[in-house]
């Protein structure tokens, strides 16, 4: 698939700002290594809020028309990207009225406080669902129609809120061991998941020319696509990349996004030094990034076997 910058800005930023105000939620209902003080709670809210406009204005980019942009929020009985829309709309009265009263209160853990911050918690978690679930109901793409997807969005958002939530709390000079050992482990479980995601896109499961056309006893090839030079559906959907390079790609992925990571937050925990926890953040921000690039190019749907590909 054709990698959009438009989208992989939407589910890397909006999935990170929800995984963010859901770890605020959690860390200040229960109070986890003594819960947020009322500025840390207010800058975790901003860079959230930060984070999912950023999402959600650049996937505008990705329309056609981006004026009937309004259209996308009629068909939410039936469209998860219409679900995905209305729920992150419907995620910011509730973040910015949690906002407004950490401000106006200074008590980030006080009920109605709790009560605003779980319901954009809560929205946010069903919205990062639905933004999975736009890609795995898509059965012409067998790489993306999987549980695996919703599940990987997921760990990678909580992974990017855990590590900012670390650095700000690094930042702001109140250490937070549980938090970071947190941060740690979603990590490391995103870095599992996405490891059997890999292991399972890569086994030949997929349709083939000959389940395509029918002829399943027979030794199927295409010997002319129909047309000699690229068209909107090879340019859209044949974006190819070549295993080795897939490879080293994806070596560098867990490099930036996992490993040199893990690496800074052990330091972290034994320097307190804030300046490696914001470097963690930072990586592991743009090592999903990478990832996020390479979702959508090793995307092969089925309509290549119309344009010389064996199996997708």
């Amino acid at each position: 698939m054709h990698p959009a910058l438009a989208v992989i800005f939407l589910t890397l930023f909006s999935g990170g700002g929800f995984g963010l105000m859901a770890l605020t939620a959690i860390v200040n209902d229960f109070q986890i290594d003594g819960g947020l003080n009322p500025l840390q709670t207010m800058i975790a809210l901003l860079v959230s809020l930060a984070f999912v406009s950023i999402g959600l204005l650049s996937s505008t980019a990705h329309l056609a028309n981006p004026k009937n942009a309004w259209r996308a929020f009629t068909r939410w009985r039936t469209s998860w990207l219409a679900r995905e829309g209305v729920f992150a709309v419907a995620y910011y009265p509730f973040a910015m009225l949690y906002l407004i009263w950490v401000f106006f209160t200074g008590h980030p853990a006080a009920l109605p406080g709790l009560v605003l911050a779980n319901m954009a918690a809560l929205i946010g978690l069903i919205t990062i669902f639905c933004q999975g679930m736009i890609y795995a109901v898509l059965r012409t793409i067998r790489q993306w129609n999987t549980p695996l997807v919703p599940a990987n969005f997921y760990l990678m958002g909580l992974a990017i809120g855990a590590t900012i939530l670390v650095a700000i709390r690094w930042a702001t000079g109140n250490p937070a061991p549980a938090l970071l050992g947190t941060a740690a482990a979603l990590l490391v479980l995103s870095a599992v998941f996405k490891g059997i995601y890999y292991f399972w896109i890569s086994r030949p499961a997929g349709p083939t020319i000959r389940t395509a056309t029918g002829f399943n006893r027979l030794n199927v090839r295409i010997l002319d696509p129909g047309h000699t030079f690229g068209t909107f559906l090879t340019e859209e959907f044949g974006h190819t990349l070549a295993p080795a390079s897939a490879h080293r790609i994806k070596a560098l992925m867990y490099t930036i996004a996992y490993g040199v990571p893990l690496i800074l937050l052990a330091t972290v925990a034994q320097s307190n030094a804030a300046i490696l926890a914001i470097l963690a953040a930072v990586l592991v921000v743009g090592g999903i990034g990478i990832e996020r690039w390479l979702f959508f190019v090793e995307a092969q749907h089925v309509i290549n076997l119309y344009h010389g590909r064996q199996h997708c």
